[in-house]
C-alpha cells in the first residue's frame, strides 16, 4: 500500500505552523496562553491545547509517540508532572525527556513539542 507523501499545515503563520501531519504523524509545539500563571495551571491550558490541536490532525493524546517537556525551572517538575499524570490516558505513556531551559518569553514556565501518531495510522 503506497501512502501520499503529503503534507497538512494547520494554523499556519508566516514563522510557524500550530501542527504539521506528514505519512500518518502529528508534529507540533505548543506553549500556554495564560503567562500570568503557575507551572502547574500552565501546563493544564498547554495540554487542553494539545488535546484541539491533535483532533484537528485526525489525532489524540492515547497516539502520542514522544514528547520533550521544556521546563523554565526543574522546581517545577513536580507541578507540570501531577498535570500530566492525571491528563494522560493509563496505558498510553510516551517516550518523553524533560529539560530545564530558557524559553522564548520570561512568562513562559512550561514548552512542550509532540509527535503523535494518527488515529487511522494513515492520514496524510
Amino acid at each position: 500500500m503506497q501512502m501520499s507523501t503529503a503534507i497538512q499545515r494547520f494554523g499556519v503563520t508566516p514563522r510557524f505552523a500550530d501542527s504539521v501531519v506528514h505519512r500518518g504523524t502529528v508534529y507540533l509545539v505548543e506553549v500556554p496562553s495564560n503567562l500570568d500563571a503557575d507551572a502547574g495551571a500552565q501546563t493544564t491550558d498547554l495540554l487542553a491545547s494539545v488535546e484541539r490541536l491533535l483532533a484537528k490532525a485526525g489525532s489524540d493524546k492515547a497516539h502520542l509517540l514522544m514528547v520533550t517537556i521544556y521546563l523554565a525551572d526543574m522546581a517545577d517538575y513536580e507541578a507540570m508532572n501531577a498535570v500530566w499524570d492525571a491528563w494522560l490516558p493509563a496505558g498510553c505513556a510516551p517516550a518523553r525527556a524533560c529539560v530545564q531551559a530558557r524559553l522564548a518569553k520570561p512568562e513562559y514556565r512550561v514548552e512542550m513539542a509532540l509527535t503523535a501518531a494518527t488515529v487511522d495510522g494513515e492520514k496524510t
